[in-house]
C-alpha cells in the first residue's frame, strides 16, 4: 500500500508500507488499546489517511468490533451517530476534539461512548480538560505515528496512567530515541529537546520514487521523523514541535506548541496557529492566527497581553489575525505553509 504524507509542511510524499507491516500496525494497536469485540467505533477520519485507515478502520476489524462509516466530519452529523449507533469508541485529530468540546450536544445521549484517541498532531491539554468535562469523563488518549510508520510509534495506554501533554510510551516491537544534530542518544529531561527517531516492524519500505528522500529519512538505520521533542525519566515522550515550525526569533527557539496551549486558555478563542514571520531585525517574529467561539470578541491587544503575562518577553506573539476559521487540510489538520504565505 502507498500512503501519502499530509504535505502540511511541504510536498507529500508516497510512503510504502508492506501487508505485514499493516497486519502487525492493526494487532498491535488492538491489543495495546484494549478493543473490545463489543466495541463500536467511529470512522470519520478519512481512509486514504493512515490515521482513518489503519488505527481506526483496520484495527476496530482485526479486534472483530462495528465500525460506524461517517463520511465527513460534521459536528451534527458525528453527534447524532454517536446517540444512534452507540459509539463507545471516537478517534479523530485535535481540530475535531475543539469543534465537539464547544458543540450544543441538543439533550443527545452520549452515555455509551468510553474512550476517545487523539492523534494527527499534538492536542492541548486544555482541550483534553475541555471535551472530557462535556462529554462525561470519557479519557482522551493521545498517541504518535506517522504515515511512514503505519500510524504507529507511541501511546498513552490507560486513563489511569497516562500524563497529559505526553503522546504516551513506545509500543511493542518499536524502539524509540531522542538524538541531537550528530544522532547521539539525549538523556531524559525537557532540557534535552532532539529529534525523535523509530526503528521497528512498523517503518516503511520506503518514499514511492525517491531514494534520496528515503537515504535521508532512514539514515543510521533509524527513520528521521522531523519531530522535535524530549523523554522523561519514566519512558514517557513528549513533542516540543515539528522541526520545520520552530520559529527561531532573535537567536531564541521559539515552540508553536508552547504558545498554542497559553491561547487556548483564552476564553474567546477556538483555534489557534502559530507561525514564524520574516523579520530583518530578529530573522523571524511569532504570529498566531486565530479563530473565535462564536458569539465571543477579542481584540489582538487584548490577546497578546494575555499571552505576555504567561509567557517569556521573547515567545509572545506580536501579531495576532483573526480567521473565519484556520485552514485545515482534508485530514484536519492546520495548513501552516498556506499560514506562512499570507
Amino acid at each position: 500500500m502507498i500512503i501519502y504524507t499530509s504535505g502540511t509542511t511541504g510536498q507529500p510524499k508516497g510512503a510504502e508500507l508492506s501487508h505485514f507491516q499493516m497486519y502487525m500496525a492493526a494487532t498491535v494497536a488492538a491489543d495495546t488499546f484494549a478493543y473490545r469485540d463489543d466495541d463500536v467505533t467511529m470512522a470519520v477520519l478519512p481512509l486514504f489517511h493512515v490515521f482513518g485507515l489503519s488505527s481506526v478502520f483496520n484495527t476496530a476489524v482485526r479486534a472483530g468490533a462495528t465500525v460506524v462509516l461517517v463520511p465527513r466530519f460534521e459536528v451534527g452529523a458525528v453527534l447524532d451517530a454517536m446517540q444512534q449507533h452507540r459509539v463507545s469508541v471516537f478517534c479523530g485529530v485535535p481540530t475535531m476534539f475543539v469543534a465537539l468540546m464547544h458543540a450544543d450536544q441538543g439533550g443527545r445521549d452520549l452515555s455509551s461512548l468510553r474512550i476517545c484517541v487523539s492523534g494527527g498532531a499534538s492536542i492541548p491539554g486544555e482541550v483534553i480538560r475541555g471535551f472530557e468535562a462535556a462529554y462525561g469523563g470519557a479519557p482522551v488518549l493521545e498517541g504518535y505515528g506517522l504515515s511512514e510508520t503505519c500510524a504507529l510509534a507511541t501511546f498513552n495506554r490507560s486513563a489511569a496512567e497516562r500524563r497529559v501533554l505526553s503522546i504516551g510510551k513506545r509500543m511493542w516491537g518499536i524502539e524509540v530515541r531522542v538524538v541531537d544534530g550528530q544522532d547521539a542518544e539525549l538523556p531524559p529531561g525537557p532540557e534535552h529537546v532532539g529529534e525523535i527517531v523509530l526503528r521497528g516492524h512498523n517503518v516503511m519500505k520506503g518514499y514511492r520514487g525517491k531514494p534520496e528522500a528515503t537515504a535521508e529519512a532512514m539514515r543510521g538505520g533509524w527513520f528521521h521523523t522531523g519531530d522535535l521533542g524530549y523523554r522523561d525519566d519514566d519512558g514517557f515522550f513528549y513533542i516540543v514541535d515539528r522541526k520545520k515550525d520552530l520559529v527561531i526569533r532573535g537567536g531564541f527557539n521559539v515552540y508553536p506548541r508552547e504558545i498554542e496551549e497559553v491561547l487556548h486558555q483564552h476564553p474567546a478563542v477556538m483555534e489557534a496557529a502559530v507561525v514564524g514571520r520574516p523579520d530583518a531585525r530578529l530573522g523571524e517574529e511569532v504570529v498566531a492566527f486565530l479563530s473565535l467561539r462564536s458569539g465571543i470578541s477579542a481584540e489582538p491587544d487584548e490577546v497578546i497581553a494575555f499571552c505576555k503575562e504567561r509567557l517569556a518577553a521573547y515567545k509572545y506573539p506580536r501579531s495576532i489575525e483573526f480567521l473565519d476559521e484556520v485552514p485545515k487540510t482534508v485530514t484536519g489538520k492546520f495548513l501552516r505553509r498556506e499560514l506562512r504565505d499570507r
